[in-house]
């Protein structure tokens, strides 16, 4: 995959401002950590939003893991860390989530945390802030990065999530943080600047907390390539500009899925971090 074609925040963004009126919102202030990206619905049986049939003709299956401690490995090769975000990005507290659990949003639009289904292998969501200073507010970013056992599987979830966010188009993070005014867009490859996964979904909308103030500009992504799900997002500051934000999550995603196309890409490197290691 060449690095230059790769999807970019801002190319995505300027297609949902010209689809979707008020795709963001807000103008700074720190607010709620996002949401976990690796997520399902509780109890949804999705029915309008169908995955792909066939697994991706960009990655090999027989590089992509069997057993969990390969799903590990590939997880940890894979995931961000603060470089990636950029200068001024350090990691927050909790930084990394448990990676027995993910995140469930239920029939009430809130989200739990419930043990890792059988359908995935490995998930872990790490997350990190730009800490406030010269009178802006704090940023809150996340990484996700989820290795199903199938493409199948993993088309599934992120059909589940487009499902999931038509539905709810407010949601509770937790007490008293919470996303408003949500709007998705979902882009196979080749559509909407998306050249690096095999389905794109982007999540816009405000973040809120009754702590940290709001609303701010939020939003999240997600992209599959083969078995794995990666995912960023970034809540805003008081203060902060939505190209402040833009720059520091439009080269993320990218460049974890090119990391998961040099692990298990057809004809990419090797795959390192995805040997070994019974489930």
């Amino acid at each position: 995959m060449a690095y230059a074609g790769a999807l970019r925040v801002s190319e995505v963004v300027a297609v949902c401002g010209a689809l979707v009126l008020g795709c963001t919102g807000g103008d700074g202030g720190s607010a709620s950590a996002p949401t976990p990206s690796g997520a399902t619905r509780s109890g949804t049986a999705t029915t309008d939003a169908q995955p792909a049939a066939s697994a991706t003709p960009e990655t090999d299956p027989g590089k992509e893991p069997k057993t969990t401690t390969q799903a590990q490995g590939l997880v940890q090769q894979v995931i961000s860390g603060p470089e990636l975000f950029g200068t001024g990005v350090v990691r927050a507290t909790p930084y990394e989530s448990d990676p027995g659990q993910w995140a469930v949003l239920g029939d009430d639009c809130l989200w739990r945390l419930e043990p890792l289904p059988e359908d995935a292998l490995a998930t872990l969501t790490r997350h990190f802030e730009v800490p406030a200073a010269g009178g802006k507010g704090a940023v809150r970013l996340s990484a996700t990065v989820t290795v199903h056992r199938t493409a199948l599987d993993a088309s599934w979830e992120q059909a589940r999530m487009l499902e999931e966010d038509l539905d709810c188009t407010e949601q509770t993070q937790r007490p008293g943080e919470r996303l408003t005014g949500l709007q998705s867009l979902s882009f196979a490859r080749g559509e909407g600047g998306n050249t690096s996964g095999d389905d794109l979904l982007l999540e816009t909308g405000q973040c809120v907390s009754d702590t940290r103030g709001g609303p701010y500009p939020y939003w999240w992504q997600q992209a599959v390539l083969g078995s794995v799900v990666a995912g960023t997002s970034v809540c805003g500051g008081r203060g902060r500009t939505e190209q402040e934000l833009n720059s520091l999550v439009a080269e993320v995603l990218p460049r974890m899925l090119l990391r998961v196309e040099q692990e298990i890409g057809r004809s990419g490197g090797s795959a390192s971090g995805t040997k070994g290691g019974g489930s």
